[in-house]
């Protein structure tokens, strides 16, 4: 069977888009027998929301995290967290928290449990 380009319709927007031999080639040797149903502009922006199309509402979104401020234990500077601290243990901003856990040997949280 000979491939030749394709002239499809994008399902989102309506406009036509080319699927081409080379883009039917990737498609058979990835063992993908399907067309694909939107144009390369759009598939780009359903992939930048996480999956979900703007037009069509495709599926439920996870809600806006309520974020809290509080003080960082580090530098001093007001960070925002996505809990509400207690008081009882630090907080710390992205910044000062990005340099705690990068100063754990081997990465593993489990390290600071151990006692050899």
């Amino acid at each position: 069977m000979a491939l030749s380009d394709q002239t499809l319709v994008c399902r989102d927007c309506n406009e036509e888009f080319v699927f081409t031999i080379g883009e039917q080639e990737f498609y058979a040797s990835r063992g993908l027998t399907n067309t694909p149903q939107r144009c390369p502009n759009c598939r780009a922006a359903r992939k930048a929301n996480g999956g979900y199309s703007n037009n069509r509402g495709g599926g439920a979104r996870r809600e806006s995290r309520q974020m809290y401020e509080a003080t960082c234990s580090s530098c001093g500077n007001v960070a925002q967290v996505p809990f509400m601290p207690r008081g009882d243990k630090p907080v710390y901003c992205s910044d000062c928290y990005q340099g705690q856990s990068a100063g754990r040997s081997g990465g593993n949280r489990n390290n600071s449990r151990s006692r050899w």
